[in-house]
């Protein structure tokens, strides 16, 4: 393992980056917990930041604190000029630049971008290739087992782009064409982890500390990405940390600490984007704070159907939510 790439993952855990989630708000609630966690940004356009930014730093997916650090910033995109310079770019900003090699969704997919690549390994390089010309930065790449289930290529792929120059590799246990649907495929990322030299990231299915003990047991990986299972317990990744690091599992947060960091949470997106957009950004986040409370249903009907803020924080009371 390379000293560039050692100090930013030493916490074993990363946050997953997950467009329309990972904000600036939410990757701050995680560092409230964990103070050495890999974040990550929503992925990024290399074209939009190539092409319309201009120089201008102001655009909320950029935004970060100084403790906010270790912080990798990911990047889409398939001309590799544009890869290098959005790269260029983002050097001010981030502590690794990770190319997005697995997002399967159709519209990302279409454009060239994301999982694509996989069906692309040359391509796929040359981009390492330039968005290490645009950066001093460690480069990293998150990718997938393969396109298809009859594309599994994940291991040559990932030999590829350790050849090309990537230094850190994630990669999520299963095809773009499963999604997210059905189960993340642990042992498989273990033939990739005997067949690299650069430290890999698990990613997949890791929803509760036992997870990730798990993950870790079937894949042999040096560390875990956490997406889903942060949302609506920012604590996970830092009870997970806790774990690798002592050996001891630390209790999930009781519910009145949960209904504290959704108050937070939407309190601090209406600071960022202004009362009416921050109501309706939080509805994507209340199915995941209420799950496994009695009357989660009812309480998520009536939450993204209210538009009033005093509403809806009279509504986040423990007397309204059961445990």
């Amino acid at each position: 393992m390379t000293n560039r790439v050692q100090h930013l993952i030493q916490s074993r855990v990363s946050l997953a980056p997950m467009a329309g989630i990972t904000d600036y708000v939410l990757r701050s609630l995680i560092r409230k917990y964990s103070k050495n966690c890999l974040l990550t940004t929503e992925m990024i356009s290399s074209e939009y930041l190539a092409q319309t930014l201009n120089g201008r730093s102001g655009i909320e997916i950029l935004k970060r604190d100084d403790n906010h650090s270790p912080i990798s910033y990911q990047i889409s995109g398939h001309k590799p000029h544009m890869m290098r310079q959005a790269a260029e770019f983002l050097t001010q900003f981030a502590d690794m630049v990770d190319i997005n090699m697995g997002c399967p969704v159709k519209k990302v997919v279409g454009g060239q971008d994301g999982a694509a690549l996989m069906r692309n390994p040359t391509l796929a390089a040359d981009l390492v290739k330039a968005v290490k010309e645009g950066t001093n930065k460690p480069v990293s790449v998150k990718f997938r087992l393969g396109y298809t289930a009859e594309e599994m290529n994940y291991v040559e792929y990932g030999q590829a782009m350790q050849e090309a120059g990537a230094e850190f590799i994630t990669i999520h246990g299963r095809t773009r064409s499963q999604m997210y649907s059905g189960k993340a495929d642990w042992a498989k990322i273990k033939v990739l982890k005997e067949n690299v030299d650069i430290p890999v990231f698990a990613n997949g299915d890791i929803l509760t500390v036992d997870d990730a003990i798990k993950c870790i047991e079937h894949s042999g990986a040096d560390g875990v990405a956490v997406g889903r299972g942060a949302l609506g317990d920012p604590t996970l990744i830092a009870r997970i940390e806790h774990y690798f690091q002592t050996g001891e599992q630390l209790p999930a947060p009781p519910l009145e600490e949960k209904i504290e960091m959704l108050r937070w949470h939407l309190n601090e997106e209406i600071k960022l984007r202004g009362e009416n957009t921050a109501i309706k950004f939080m509805r994507k986040f209340y199915p995941y704070y209420l799950a496994g409370f009695k009357n989660a249903k009812v309480m998520r009907s009536k939450l993204v159907l209210e538009e009033s803020y005093e509403n809806i924080i009279q509504l986040l009371t423990i007397g309204n939510i059961q445990v």
